[in-house]
């Protein structure tokens, strides 16, 4: 595996190649990560993954500072999965003048859910993946493939999003959500769980699970679903949890779902100081 750690290197590396599948990332990898790697493989003839801790995506009290930084361990996991390429900028070399140039997707799927309780954070995500692709994509000769992992479903739909309204001819695929023998959705922030926690954190699939069995129960009644998710933040709140959010939605846009919508239900709630998200496509429970 070759390191970038310029841009100048990366085009270097990416010049043989036509047709590149891309996986970015902030690293402390874990297998759903590498999942995408391997996903990735037969899409394209060379496998790129970046790790790049974004500063532009996290909120003035989130953990930038203290974000899991782990390259080396990284690095070997990498390269046991297949990866190819590995774009390992600076903070100077993404971003060599102050961003001031940004992205900004539309209110009606950004400012929602994780949108709401992280304002600003899509602007960011877009921001750096926009910033990403055209570093990893502009000299492409032929197809073009990013992969991002179903868990940060919003995320992928907000990216599917500015990729196509932006015309930019990337295929955007979604990776399943990797899961811990036990259930629990695979996650960078994870590891700051302590082993009761660890065992806790399975509550929040299990409370997704029944809300969305009792919204289908009701006939997919939007009046009816907040109650729903009321009852479910309140059963989160008596084991200890702080949820800000818990809900069905249909899966394009996330709006609020009409019969015949494909369907998602998602949540994000914090057990201890820890912040999770996970997400479930209801055909697929």
């Amino acid at each position: 595996m070759q390191i970038a750690y310029t841009l100048a290197e990366l085009r270097q590396y990416l010049a043989p190649f036509n047709h590149p599948a891309f996986v970015p990332t902030m690293g402390n990898l874990h297998d759903g990560h590498l999942a995408l790697i391997k996903q990735g493989k037969p899409l394209g003839d060379v496998t790129i993954s970046s790790i790049f801790v974004n500063r532009l995506q996290f909120g003035p009290n989130e953990d930038f500072d203290s974000y899991p930084r782990t390259f080396e361990a990284d690095c070997e996991k990498l390269r046991l999965a297949g990866c190819d390429i590995l774009f390992a900028p600076s903070e100077k070399e993404l971003y060599p003048e102050p961003q001031v140039m940004k992205v900004h997707p539309p209110a009606e799927i950004a400012d929602i859910l994780e949108g709401h309780y992280r304002p600003g954070f899509f602007i960011g995500v877009c921001t750096v993946v926009m910033k990403l692709f055209q570093c990893v994509f502009s000299e492409a000769k032929g197809h073009r493939t990013a992969l991002f992992g179903k868990k940060d479903y919003q995320q992928l739909m907000v990216i599917k999003r500015m990729v196509s309204q932006m015309a930019m001819p990337i295929q955007i695929v979604g990776g399943e959500t990797q899961r811990s023998d036990k259930g629990l959705a695979l996650s960078s922030r994870n590891g700051y769980l302590s082993p009761e926690q660890l065992e806790e954190a399975l509550l929040l699939s299990r409370v997704l699970k029944e809300l969305a069995a009792d919204y289908l129960a009701c006939g997919q009644d939007n009046e009816q679903l907040e109650i729903l998710e009321k009852n479910a933040i309140s059963k989160m709140r008596q084991n200890g949890w702080q949820p800000d959010y818990l809900t069905v939605r249909r899966q394009q846009d996330l709006q609020l779902a009409k019969p015949g919508d494909s369907l998602v239900v998602l949540g994000a709630a914090r057990i201890g100081s820890t912040r999770l998200i996970d997400n479930f496509e209801v055909e697929n429970i």
